[in-house]
């Protein structure tokens, strides 16, 4: 999932934003990245519903 902002700065609410748009749709990881402030801001997100403590998505098995 790709989250393009165009803001300051990110902040909480955009990362819980787009953490509910990984949820809704059951991706595993995203990006969020800001055009807005002085330079290029990203943070990647992932849904924690779907990544195991091993870091694979739950929904794969180990091979």
């Amino acid at each position: 999932m790709l989250e393009l902002k165009a803001v300051e700065k990110i902040e909480d609410v955009h990362k819980a934003q787009a953490i509910n748009y990984l949820e809704a749709y059951n991706i595993a990881d995203g990006l969020l990245i800001n055009f807005g402030g002085l330079s290029l801001e990203f943070k990647r997100l992932y849904n924690k519903k779907l990544i195991t403590p091993t870091g694979n998505p739950a929904n794969q098995e180990n091979l």
